[in-house]
């Protein structure tokens, strides 16, 4: 059960590491995943990543609005599943649906439980300037992310990282991850342990007003917000002009450690392929930026085609 890339790629990874020596360790039955959803400028439907990959790899794909439904529920009894693998599905799942397996129901999440349970950990790993993160498989029941742990998996967050390259490393780890541990639930020699009580966190969902840069935090703490909603829903600020403010994304900056009295928001520097603004604590370099209606650049490329001067306060 799962809906984006990330459970895509654990699918592929189910699928692909099904056999070993010539030998059948277990079979991917079915494939739920939400229903498909317009995109684009004609919002025509497309494949969720999920039911993509189903269809790619043979398997059957059901797509039930909610996943709590009578229907969906005698689908998935109709399977006479072992176990259920769920990696991002988007909607809560009931205790009638956890209990038709026999061996259960586990989640591929993207933290080390109990920290950022819920809807956003891989962004709300780098917003908060995390050095590790990891994956969690988890032994489901009714609350969110509280189940008890099987295995986990970690792995370093640069400062490179932002969430699309945090999310497919993660996205990786977690399919090797099932592939390495589910020989050894199956033959009962794993026992789940509960989580921690202490150090839980909820990951909350990310919403497009998270992207607005305010300049009165560090420019540490501005660093981590670009590459923690890099490449949704995006870091963004105005430019203020005479007829109406102008969006200004930022895809790509580094912090300087530079000390200023500057009001923040305000360009420091404009020249060739330097655009620094002052910020409530040092100064943010901004790499790679897109104005409102076109595409995005380089700093260099974008200093020589727009006016932006020292001086011009960003909002």
């Amino acid at each position: 059960m799962g809906t984006p890339d990330l459970a895509a790629a654990c699918l592929r990874k189910l699928v692909s590491g099904s056999v070993s020596n010539g030998q059948s360790l277990w079979k991917v039955t079915g494939v739920i995943s939400q229903p498909d959803k317009p995109k684009g400028r004609n919002l025509h439907l497309q494949p969720t990543p999920v039911k993509a990959a189903a269809l790619e790899l043979g398997l059957e794909c059901f797509q039930p609005l909610k996943a709590k439904d009578p229907e969906s529920l005698e689908w998935i009894r109709s399977k006479n599943p072992d176990l259920i693998v769920v990696a991002a599905y988007g909607q809560i799942l009931p205790q009638s649906l956890l209990d038709i397996p026999r061996f259960g129901c586990i989640n591929v999440h993207t933290s080390l439980l109990p920290k950022y349970r819920g809807a956003a950990p891989i962004q709300w790993a780098i917003w908060d300037n995390c050095c590790e993160t990891g994956v969690t498989l988890m032994k489901m029941n009714a609350g969110l992310d509280t189940g008890d742990i099987l295995a986990t998996r970690c792995t370093s967050i640069t400062c490179e990282d932002n969430a699309e390259t945090l999310h497919d490393r993660l996205a990786e780890l977690g399919g090797e991850l099932l592939v390495e541990t589910l020989p050894d639930y199956f033959a009962g020699k794993i026992t789940p342990r509960p989580q921690p009580e202490e150090g839980i966190l909820y990951a909350r969902k990310i919403t497009k007003e998270d992207g607005h840069l305010n300049w009165n935090l560090s420019a540490r703490e501005l660093c981590c917000r670009i590459r923690a909603l890099t490449p949704w829903p995006g870091a963004f600020c105005f430019i203020p002009e005479q007829e109406r403010k102008i969006m200004l994304k930022i895809w790509q900056a580094e912090f300087l450690e530079k000390a200023t009295s500057t009001r923040p928001g305000t360009i420091l520097t404009s020249e060739t392929d330097r655009l620094e603004v002052a910020c409530g604590n040092g100064v943010l370099r901004i790499l790679c930026l897109q104005r409102e209606g076109k595409k995005r650049m380089d700093v260099r490329s974008f200093l020589a085609g727009h006016t932006l001067p020292a001086g011009t306060i960003l909002e």
